[in-house]
């Protein structure tokens, strides 16, 4: 059996030429931008033609861009660090990563962000982990060329990786967005609520009535501005208010119903500590915190697409407001799924907690940790998100698609080596004790450059039991003492060539007593035959093993 072993330092030409095909988005930011995007597959005339026609289509129902677009062309991988990375987040990684290099001509970046404003459910294990898998799905790609003000910055071992600058954290912006929270109260667009979650329900309606609105929404501003303060000093406990955005409540969008942009919890912060008691829900924090960064595209996955108009409502009262300089824009594109497969982060911590498994990073589990235990080397994962491609979408992908990736990726920049999973003993009768033959073998069969390794042969070798076929053992008896069709591995009365070394027959078969199993094999060899060679007038064999 041979074994594809991966290397670890260096990846192949194949594994460093992926590239995404021109997509909707490619072409909704170089629209946008003016910037063309580089290294994209070219399919012009080709079966990714109607691809291209589908992102033609997409651009044209697309709101244009801020004609005031601010470069450099810089997107963000956010996660929570609330559990680990899976391959669902792999796509997102791999694609805003990809966009970014793409546009190099608008000096593209991607930022490493964790959105970090639930305590309750984020741990500093989780942090590690996602940092970790993030450098090792990108281990290998060019990394952004950093400006003046990035580069004169210590980065801390932590803060190394192959995003641009340091890692970010939404909690950097806490301050920003309390801000924002203050600024939307003064202009009567925000309020503090005091119906509770059950309530709240009630009154939001449904997708076919309008809602109701909360009988505090018209509270004053300044009785707003001291409550609201009193939640940002642990004056009141959770559950007692919560600040809303004052938007439409028939609004045909629910997102869009005053939503809840604040909410109190009594928790300490993996980040902050104790300083903060009152956290931005993520539709509020996330828009101000790609704005705060520079953010030019923020690219989610679809289920963010009824949350886009709230999205820009945020966005565009930071911006007014003088905040931010700069106003993102926001694009989905169609999540991964995976037949037979749970992504679900919220089950995933459930096997881990109920020990189903032995952890996050158990070689059965669809996590990043998981699939690089199982030794799927990250060019394999970026080659599967990119043969999936980018669209709106939504498909069910068969897992052995990924596998086939893995496969073709570890084919082309592994050594081999031989390995045996069912051993069976074969001793050379003919051959001198204590004598020991090195035969070259190349490392790889189509890349000499990978060099040759040294196998070493001797009077005991061992095969794989099943590539012997015992005639007269339970599976020859069973197919009436003939070997299976088309069977050319080793018969007791048959040849065979031991790989690279020598031909070989059997003499004598030696079987346990009790199961009539044979244990060892009593073998000839023919020196002449060394490493392929067929002497002249003997017919070639045609089993090798």
């Amino acid at each position: 059996v041979r074994l594809a072993i991966a290397f670890s330092s260096t990846l192949s030409k194949t594994a460093t030429g992926f590239a995404y095909a021109p997509n909707f988005i490619t072409k909704i930011i170089e629209q946008s931008t003016g910037i063309a995007p580089v290294g994209l597959l070219d399919v012009t005339g080709g079966s990714g033609s109607s691809a291209v026609a589908d992102a033609d289509a997409d651009i044209t129902t697309s709101p244009e861009s801020s004609p005031s677009f601010v470069g450099p062309i810089t997107t963000r991988f956010p996660p929570e660090p609330n559990g680990y990375l899976h391959l669902g987040h792999a796509k997102a990684v791999s694609f805003n990563f990809a966009v970014a290099r793409a546009f190099s001509a608008g000096k593209g970046r991607c930022h490493m962000r964790l959105d970090d404003t639930n305590p309750t459910k984020e741990d500093e294990e989780y942090v590690k982990s996602i940092l970790e898998d993030v450098r090792w799905i990108q281990r290998g790609c060019p990394p952004f060329d950093v400006d003046d003000a990035v580069d004169d910055v210590e980065l801390s071992e932590e803060d190394r990786g192959p995003w641009y600058g340091p890692v970010r954290k939404t909690s950097d912006y806490f301050s920003l967005i309390y801000d924002a929270a203050i600024h939307l109260i003064e202009r009567g667009e925000a309020f503090v609520d005091e119906l509770t979650a059950e309530e709240m329900r009630e009154y939001r309606g449904t997708l076919t009535e309008a809602g109701k609105e909360s009988p505090w929404r018209n509270r004053s501003i300044e009785e707003n501005l001291e409550l609201f303060r009193g939640m940002r000093n642990g004056d009141y406990p959770e559950g007692k208010y919560v600040l809303r955005a004052k938007i439409d409540m028939s609004s045909p969008n629910l997102n869009m119903r005053d939503p809840v942009i604040y909410r109190i919890k009594h928790e300490s912060h993996q980040a902050t500590g104790d300083e903060w008691c009152i956290y931005p829900m993520y539709d509020f924090s996330h828009p101000i915190a790609d704005a705060a960064e520079g953010v030019t595209h923020s690219l989610c996955t679809l289920e963010f697409e009824d949350h886009r108009p709230l999205y820009d409502w945020v966005a565009e009262r930071v911006f007014d407001a003088g905040l931010v300089d700069r106003l993102p824009r926001q694009i989905e594109f169609s999540r991964l799924n995976l037949k037979y497969t749970v992504l679900s982060k919220r089950k995933l911590i459930k096997l881990v907690e109920d020990k189903h498994v032995t952890g996050w990073d158990d070689p059965r589990m669809p996590t990043l940790s998981g699939i690089r235990r199982r030794g799927v080397p990250p060019a394999a994962i970026r080659l599967f998100c990119e043969r999936m491609g980018i669209s709106k979408s939504d498909s069910n992908i068969d897992f052995s698609i990924m596998e086939d990736c893995a496969r073709e990726v570890m084919d082309d920049e592994s050594p081999r080596a031989f390995a045996i999973l069912e051993p069976l003993k074969v001793t050379i009768t003919n051959w001198e004790d204590g004598k020991l033959e090195d035969f070259a073998v190349p490392r790889h069969p189509k890349r000499a450059e990978l060099g040759d390794r040294t196998v070493p042969f001797g009077k005991t070798v061992y095969i794989e039991r099943s590539d012997f076929f015992d005639l007269e053992g339970p599976d020859g008896i069973a197919n009436g003492g003939r070997p299976p069709e088309g069977f050319k591995r080793f018969l007791p009365d048959g040849k065979v060539r031991l790989k690279y070394a020598y031909v070989i027959s059997c003499n004598e078969i030696i079987r346990d007593p009790k199961t009539n199993e044979p244990v060892e094999l009593l073998c000839t060899y023919y020196p002449e035959t060394r490493a392929g060679n067929t002497p002249e007038g003997e017919a070639r064999v045609k089993g090798i093993i």
